[in-house]
């Protein structure tokens, strides 16, 4: 049977690469993102001379008002909807002034009440349909308050929490709720970033976040490779850890 997916945040990274693997899967693919010419670009090299199986629509994620329009008309164009997958994500760039509020804000917005607001709307229609999956791509930042970047690591945290309750409360209802939490990956978001220790491209990422929904997940780190390493990190004292040279 044909599957149907939102990607929010698929003009680029994960989000672009995620759609295009979940469209060699059979996928049709609603793309959302700020930048419709990126969003046309993808979508037309996706549908190629064929009937279409992608569509688009700009947004802007901190336009929480304009989220639910975004939605039903994605959600009309396809024909109905089995997945929503949220990988929209801001960080800092290197060398940003830290204690900066604008900052920590627009990080909040954006990684935070974005989620929230369309993970919320595909909760509320999966519900009612009794069947979907959610997907909320975190990352392995978030297991711990690390000395570097401690809005990004927070807005992380918080998405996780999120992820889990509702997990919880979708539980009885036939819903997959699955938290992606990636190590470093190379996307333009991380382009200025030096030291990416065990890092993978945009496509070894989608390829993780397919087989974990594929699988029926609830988390999954990827690559794989990142459970035991987290495991470790997240048992070690705060009395230690604030003395360790992890930014």
């Amino acid at each position: 049977m044909l599957k149907r997916a939102i990607i929010v945040g698929a003009s680029s990274g994960m989000g672009e690469a995620l759609a295009r693997r979940l469209a060699r899967e059979g996928y049709k693919v609603g793309l959302v993102a700020r930048r419709q010419e990126e969003l046309d670009r993808i979508a037309g090299e996706i549908n190629g001379s064929g009937a279409p199986r992608a569509f688009t629509a700009a947004h802007d994620v901190t336009d929480t008002q304009g989220a639910r329009d975004c939605f039903d008309a994605l959600v009309q164009r396809l024909d109905g909807l089995d997945a929503l997958i949220y990988t929209a994500g801001v960080m800092p760039p290197v060398g940003a002034e830290e204690f900066d509020p604008a900052k920590d804000r627009s990080i909040v917005e954006v990684n935070v009440i974005g989620a929230m607001t369309w993970l919320d709307l595909g909760a509320e229609r999966f519900q009612i349909q009794g069947a979907g999956t959610l997907v909320g791509v975190g990352s392995v930042a978030g297991d711990r308050g690390r000395r570097g970047q401690p809005a990004y690591a927070a807005s992380k945290a918080a998405l996780h929490t999120f992820m889990e309750a509702l997990r919880n409360r979708l539980a009885t209802k036939g819903v997959q709720v699955l938290t992606i939490k990636p190590g470093p990956t190379h996307t333009p978001m991380t382009a200025d970033i030096e030291k990416m220790p065990m890092a993978i491209d945009a496509d070894q990422s989608a390829d993780g976040i397919f087989r974990a929904m594929a699988r029926g997940a609830d988390t999954a780190y990827v690559p794989i490779q990142w459970l035991p390493i987290m495991a470790v990190i997240k048992s070690i004292p705060s009395v230690v850890f604030r003395r360790m040279p992890l930014d």
